[in-house]
């Protein structure tokens, strides 16, 4: 029988044939290697918690997983150590290690605290997982007092030194865990027999009846008879569980195979339409509508930001996004005539990146405002997230408030067009983002021959450049690959809004 962790129980919940993979067959688990966005997310998780244990003064850190460090963790239970990191237990086949156990000398129990890298509460994941580990504690014969998630407080704005007692919030949730016990106690042993099972389990995994986005790492294994492209690709079909599951269960997975007089939204049939029908849906009237309102000069301006958990300026919240480049394209007419370089004519470009370890808004403020004149309309992609960054900046450097209103109030959002299903492709496949719509208006544009490809790899780059873990050398290559991915995100716009317009004329 294998050893049950927290973190397989806690994947069970999500899959459990995926987490069967991850156990018995690693290497289809393994197969996609973590992206570098992804493998920061790891790191900020670390980093939270070592921050966290500031918080705990004279606390002794269990290392390992190994026999020693449990028979080292016993020992310190025993004479009742008052505070413990990573302790390690293992009982009837269930493994956890605790992030802080605090003795409470007045109860003689042990108080858990659960630190997790995130501003708010996930009870589907962080209630679970509390449970698993006050049952295995008390299977160990642990008295367990009170249970504590701790967790990043929202509110907290830097001022000066971290303040890590105000950084963090930790909510009593022992009732809650305490009436959920009983619950989890006969889901491990349900997961602990699944997953012991020698023998692959039969069938589809249960990511079948989820949206594409909520699919586990082992999908494609698991599910064979399910194209690339499926109804679980249709947009938002993951909130209507129950048009999807008949789907699954009427092995409707093509999306051609929908049903005429299945019940769906105007973007989900539209979606379809196009792809079934191969058709280009497209309302002249109403992108015209859209595209009469813009005024020259235009600006098309993409930014890239950092979002970290721990605070690294005054002024900033956890996880609260740190503008530190942006691209510009500038347009001075509606004309595109044609440069002999394949480019707009009456195109500049103006471009800005922090390569160092300090707060950028300033800066990056400064330097969009030396290029964007006091009339002219702004483009984005997204206005929503362009938008907020800039009300940010006027939080914290409110002499630039005029300004940043006057740009919001002029930014309009190209991607309105896509979304409101002016133009419809059926290789958009249901999305609007820029990633999907620039292949069909503009095919010559490729992201695939850049060293960084998506905003993500852009943000984690940054840490890296503006740290001392790369020579100058690999500083300067990323630099350039930085400033070239930000540069195609904007000209894409351009781009975009060329076509749209040669659609309209």
């Amino acid at each position: 029988m294998i050893t049950l962790s927290k973190t397989d129980y806690i994947l069970f919940r999500e899959c459990p044939k995926n987490v069967w993979y991850k156990i018995h067959q690693p290497d289809i688990y393994y197969k996609s290697e973590l992206s570098d966005f992804e493998k920061h997310i790891i790191e900020t998780g670390n980093e939270v918690e070592l921050v966290a244990r500031q918080i705990f003064p004279d606390a002794v850190l269990i290392e390992g997983r190994h026999e020693a460090a449990q028979k080292l963790t016993q020992e310190y239970i025993a004479k009742k150590q008052p505070v413990l990191f990573q302790p390690i237990f293992l009982k009837d086949n269930f493994l956890a290690a605790v992030d802080v156990l605090k003795f409470n000398q007045e109860t003689g129990s042990y108080n858990i605290y659960e630190i997790k890298a995130s501003n708010d509460i996930d009870k589907k994941r962080h209630f679970y997982d509390l449970a698993f580990q006050v049952n295995l504690l008390r299977k160990c014969g642990v008295k367990v007092g009170v249970i504590n998630l701790m967790h990043l407080d929202s509110d907290y704005v830097r001022s000066g030194e971290l303040d890590i007692f105000k950084l963090f919030k930790s909510d009593d949730i022992t009732k809650e865990i305490n009436g959920l016990c009983g619950e989890v106690a006969i889901e491990m042993d349900k997961a602990l027999d699944y997953l012991s099972q020698e023998a692959e389990p039969k069938g589809s995994c249960c990511c079948i009846y989820k949206g594409r986005s909520n699919h586990c790492s082992t999908f494609n294994h698991s599910n064979p008879h399910v194209p690339a492209y499926s109804v679980h690709d249709i947009t938002r079909i993951g909130l209507s569980k129950k048009k999807l599951t008949e789907l699954a269960d009427s092995g409707n997975f093509h999306i051609h195979q929908v049903p005429e007089d299945m019940e769906l939204s105007v973007p989900q049939r539209n979606q379809i339409d196009s792809h079934t029908f191969d058709k280009v849906i497209i309302n002249k009237g109403k992108i015209a509508e859209e595209l009469e309102n813009l005024v020259y000069p235009v600006y098309f301006i993409d930014y890239e930001t950092f979002p970290s958990a721990i605070p690294m300026f005054d002024g900033f919240s956890p996880y609260q996004q740190i503008p530190f480049q942006y691209s510009l394209y500038v347009l001075e007419s509606p004309s595109f005539a044609k440069a002999s370089e394949g480019k707009p004519a009456e195109l500049k470009h103006f471009e800005f990146l922090h390569a160092e370890n300090s707060d950028p808004s300033r800066a990056f403020a400064e330097s969009i405002k030396n290029h964007l004149g006091n009339i002219g309309s702004i483009i984005v992609w997204s206005k929503k997230f362009e938008c907020s960054i800039n009300k940010q900046i006027a939080e914290r450097l409110p002499e630039f408030k005029d300004f940043i209103d006057s740009i919001n109030n002029r930014t309009y959002d190209l991607m309105d067009v896509f979304t409101k299903q002016y133009y419809v492709h059926k290789d958009f496949r249901g999305s609007a983002s820029i990633k999907k719509v620039l292949p069909v208006l503009a095919p010559e544009l490729l992201y695939k021959g850049l060293a960084i490809q998506e905003g993500g790899t852009a943000a984690s780059s940054w840490i890296k450049l503006i740290g001392n873990e790369i020579s100058p050398e690999e500083k300067s290559k990323l630099k350039g690959d930085m400033l070239e991915y930000c540069k195609l995100d904007t000209f894409a716009m351009v781009r975009i809004l060329e076509e749209l317009e040669k659609v309209i004329s």
